[in-house]
């Protein structure tokens, strides 16, 4: 049982699964600050985290009998208590999503994380809160087409510049439509 001195600290908790181990160890650090007795070496987050990892490695080599016993073990680490509330509460939510965070099991194609969604969003935010925003709604359709059509080249391993240049008649060069390139590659 975790000292209650130590219930008191929180952190924030992320979205998808390749965050929830990182979230746990926020948690266990923030445990460790207020009690250094709590686990003996972090026991839950090495758990997670391991889990996370064997299921990165299964995932490039599926198996069905893999599949079985990663429920199991799932079912085994998500289902502990620790007496420390925000932990529990963690682990009984990621519990709860058991089947969505299981899915890459059945599909090994979906993605462990969001980090090339949230990369792609970006730069959006960086200019929004360089700029700090658009005066119209203009303004933000241009802002946001502008640099849609930025992460659209920079995918396709094209020069932005080359292509507005091209699409402004300033460039000598022919750049085929993006969307005939889009189809190309997919």
């Amino acid at each position: 049982m975790i000292p209650r001195s130590s219930r008191r600290c929180s952190t924030t908790i992320l979205k998808r699964f390749a965050h929830e181990p990182r979230s746990t160890h926020k948690r266990l650090n923030a445990i460790r600050k207020c009690s250094l007795h709590v686990f003996d070496k972090f026991f839950v987050r090495d758990l997670v985290w391991r889990f996370y990892r064997t299921l990165k490695s299964v995932r490039r080599k599926p198996s069905r009998g893999l599949a079985a016993a990663f429920h199991k073990r799932f079912a085994r680490i998500f289902s502990l208590r620790t007496g420390y509330h925000d932990l529990d509460k963690l682990l009984a939510r990621l519990s709860r999503r058991k089947d969505e965070l299981l899915k890459v099991l059945e599909r090994p194609g979906i993605p462990l994380h969001t980090n090339a969604p949230e990369n792609d969003l970006r730069s959006f935010v960086t200019k929004r809160k360089i700029s700090g925003g658009t005066m119209s709604r203009d303004g933000r359709v241009a802002r946001d087409t502008m640099l849609g059509l930025m992460k659209t080249c920079r995918k396709l391993g094209l020069s932005f510049w080359h292509y507005l240049g091209d699409r402004l008649g300033l460039d000598g060069q022919a750049t085929p439509p993006l969307a005939a390139l889009v189809a190309a590659k997919a």
